[in-house]
């Protein structure tokens, strides 16, 4: 096979954060460049959308997935702890939202408490390293490919930004596992998230294009005009920005 057009992938940062899965090809000019070899693979990258994909850590719409990831050891710097109940007690780190995030939280749950559906949090902000110490943790425990699915690589996860919320029930009974699917909480937060400007960020039938398993008490907090365009479309983040990566493993 010819040594023509050699692809490699490689992680590029712009100086303002978020780092994107994108190509370079390099070349060596000789005459077969114009004919690639047909077995030569080609890598799948993100549509370029750069005018819609936000690429600042900080901003409320801001895309982490599997591609995109967060500046190493990013930490915002708003961050509060929302007035809502908790599963647990004590001023801990995963408590911890981005200032907005927080105030939206907090009228979420009052809005629920209203419908008579009462909420608690169970996991909010993580640090990269606490990240980190998880995915590691999940591997050892379950294999990397089973990891994969419900884990986030470090600088990958949602937490780290300070917009995401894991919620259950009061009681806690079912929190960020999977039989917290079909319970009235459940049910509410799928309802009306979106009204406090909140999306369930993993939906079920979509992991192909998110990565991840379905998490109905992942709440991701974008903005009620941006969560309101998902909701309406039933879409995710992904395809709001059109950035779509089929995810077939890693």
């Amino acid at each position: 096979m010819n040594k023509g057009n050699q692809e490699r992938a490689n992680i590029v940062s712009n100086e303002n954060g978020i780092s994107k899965l994108s190509q370079s090809v390099k070349n060596d000019k000789d005459a077969t460049e114009e004919n690639p070899s047909h077995d030569e693979k080609k890598v799948e990258k993100p549509k370029e959308n750069a005018n819609r994909v936000p690429n600042q850590p900080e901003a409320l719409d801001v895309l982490v997935n599997k591609q995109y990831k967060l500046p190493d050891h990013y930490e915002p710097t708003d961050l509060v702890i929302p007035n809502v109940r908790f599963i647990f007690s004590g001023n801990l780190e995963k408590k911890k939202m981005r200032q907005e995030a927080a105030r939206a939280l907090e009228n979420m749950f009052s809005g629920a408490e209203k419908d008579g559906i009462l909420l608690a949090g169970v996991s909010g902000y993580r640090s990269q390293a606490t990240q980190k110490s998880l995915y590691n943790s999940y591997v050892n425990r379950n294999g990397k490919e089973a990891a994969e699915r419900f884990s986030a690589h470090p600088g990958h996860s949602e937490h780290q930004t300070g917009l995401a919320m894991d919620i259950s029930g009061i009681t806690g009974k079912c929190a960020a596992t999977d039989c917290f699917e079909g319970s009235p909480e459940a049910k509410w937060l799928a309802e009306h998230a979106h009204e406090y400007g909140f999306i369930v960020r993993y939906p079920k039938g979509k992991e192909d294009i998110t990565g991840y398993k379905y998490e109905p008490w992942h709440m991701r907090f974008v903005g009620i005009d941006i969560a309101n365009t998902i909701f309406e479309k039933d879409i995710t983040m992904e395809e709001y920005f059109d950035a779509v990566v089929p995810v077939r493993g890693n």
